[in-house]
């Protein structure tokens, strides 16, 4: 009865043939390789701090340079997103390793009330990007027309 099961001892034998060929040297450090851990394509991690002159936002962006990095501020919004394309070139006696990384992240936040010409950004600084809206006195809401 047990001859009947799939994966007998013969068939253990081959997965592991196959699983020894992805342990050699050649295959050691592809898929554990910080190359591929860098940059999560999750969403961009960010705390919002607001107090009465200014809204302050800080989100982190480890790794990344400031050219690597588009701010805009349109329709009540703060619109985040960097931009990576990198290649890595390695030579060694034995082999050659080219590999090519792009990608682009995205965020945006809610952020009324800004004074847009007064928005300030500072270069990232251990892996925080800061920026800085102050606040605009928003409108008292609604007033009375007199119609002439």
């Amino acid at each position: 009865m047990f001859n009947l099961m799939p994966f007998d001892k013969r068939g253990r034998r081959m997965l592991d043939a196959a699983e020894e060929v992805f342990r050699d040297n050649f295959f050691s450090g592809l898929m554990t390789d910080n190359f591929f851990k860098d940059f999560s394509f999750g969403s961009i991690k960010a705390d919002i701090k607001e107090n009465d002159k200014e809204y302050i936002v800080e989100a982190e962006v480890p790794g990344f340079t400031k050219d690597q990095i588009n701010l805009e501020y349109r329709n009540d919004h703060l619109y985040l997103s960097i931009n990576q394309n990198e290649e890595v070139n390695e030579e060694r006696d034995n082999y050659i390793r080219r590999e090519r990384r792009v990608g682009k992240i995205s965020r945006s936040f809610y952020i009324p009330n800004v004074k847009e010409d007064a928005i300030a950004a500072k270069a990232p600084e251990n892996g925080v990007l800061k920026v800085v809206l102050p606040k605009e006195k928003p409108s008292k809401g609604s007033r009375k027309i007199d119609i002439q």
